[in-house]
Parts: structure tokens; C-alpha cells; sequence
């Protein structure tokens, strides 16, 4: 399952880049063919424009992939570190999966709400953390911009974790979403809990 889950995702954010590349590409053709017919442009070329289309294209259209994506610095207990990108709006622990960074064991939860303003919060009803496995500590760029934990989460995080493991940047890594200030932010994974005891 965790295979499958992978290849899908990243099925699914290889046809997201080719559809964003591809559907201007096919508009430069279209409109190198139409200014053809109106004057006198060797149209023999356009064979091979789908290429360099492309790759011009991905050029000035990286800029718009690259709004929805950030960087995010993983460093184990051992202190090895692994930088990989994730989409805004994902979880730690769903960029994590994606890359097939082990965090515990899976956790199903769901984000119950967003502060989208000052004085707006919106409901999500997610179920909120059903396991602490997923701790992790956040340092760095956009830490402080992170939502405040809730008291499931102190209380999931009490349960599974020492009081002596527990920071104030301590946080379950299902229960906060990437934003565009957590570009370049540290996330510490501390030594695991032993969870394959039969």
C-alpha cells in the first residue's frame, strides 16, 4: 500500500507539471500557425517546436510551479539531513510519506480547523491527531507561523512522548500544513518509539 501510495503521488505530480507545460505549448503552436498563414514564416521548423516550446515554457512558468512549493530541511537523530521540496498546504507528514521519510507509524489525522485571518476560523472537522508517533520539532523559517497546538494535540503528545522530550516547538507532524513563510525550515526527528512489538 505505502508503494502504491507513492507512485500515485507522484504520478499525480508529474501529470500536474506536464498539463501546466504541455496546454501553453500547444497555445505557441497554434499561434506560431496562425501568424504563418498571414505571412511568409517557414513553418517546417514547427515540427521541432514542441521541444524548445516546452522548454522555454518551463522556463517562464517555473516561477508559477515554484509559488506552490517550499523547502523543508529533515534532520534525524543521528543528524543527518535531508532537504526535499513540499507542496504548501500538505502536512509534514504527508511530504514526509512522499518521501518516503519514516515518521512512526501512520496517523489519520486531519487538520480540524484553519485560521485563514485574524478573525476567521474556518471549521474543517477534521478528527484532529489519533496518535503521537508523528512528533516532531520545528525550528527556523516559518516555525512561529505553524497553528498553535490544540489540546488534543499537548494531550497526544503527553501520551506517547516523556515530559522530558516535550519542547514548546515539539508538534505532530500531521497537524501542521506548510505555508509559504516555512520555506527553508529545519524539522528535527527525534529517535523513534518502538512501535513493531507484537
Amino acid at each position: 500500500p505505502r508503494t502504491t501510495y507513492n507512485f500515485y503521488h507522484t504520478m499525480l505530480a508529474t501529470s500536474h507539471l506536464l498539463r501546466r507545460a504541455v496546454a501553453p505549448a500547444k497555445l505557441v503552436v497554434a499561434r506560431a500557425m496562425s501568424a504563418s498563414s498571414s505571412t511568409n514564416v517557414d513553418t517546417s521548423s514547427l515540427t521541432n517546436l514542441g521541444t524548445s516550446a516546452l522548454t522555454n515554457i518551463n522556463a517562464d512558468d517555473d516561477s508559477a510551479i515554484k509559488e506552490g512549493i517550499v523547502y523543508i530541511t529533515f534532520v534525524d537523530d543521528s543528524g543527518a539531513r535531508r532537504r526535499v521540496p513540499g507542496y504548501i498546504g500538505k502536512s509534514i507528514l504527508e511530504t514526509a510519506e512522499l518521501h518516503d521519510i519514516e515518521l512512526g507509524p501512520a496517523s489519520s489525522a486531519a487538520v480540524w480547523q484553519r485560521e485563514n485571518s485574524e478573525r476567521w476560523m474556518e471549521p474543517l472537522f477534521g478528527e484532529g491527531p489519533t496518535s503521537g508517533y508523528d512528533h516532531v520539532l520545528l525550528n527556523g523559517n516559518g516555525a512561529e507561523s505553524a497553528p498553535q497546538r490544540n489540546q488534543t494535540e499537548l494531550r497526544m503528545l503527553g501520551d506517547y512522548w516523556d515530559p522530558d522530550e516535550i519542547r514548546p516547538e515539539s508538534r505532530l507532524a500531521s497537524m501542521v500544513p506548510l505555508t509559504k513563510e516555512m520555506d527553508g525550515m529545519n524539522v528535527f526527528v527525534p529517535d523513534r518509539i518502538v512501535d513493531d512489538i507484537p
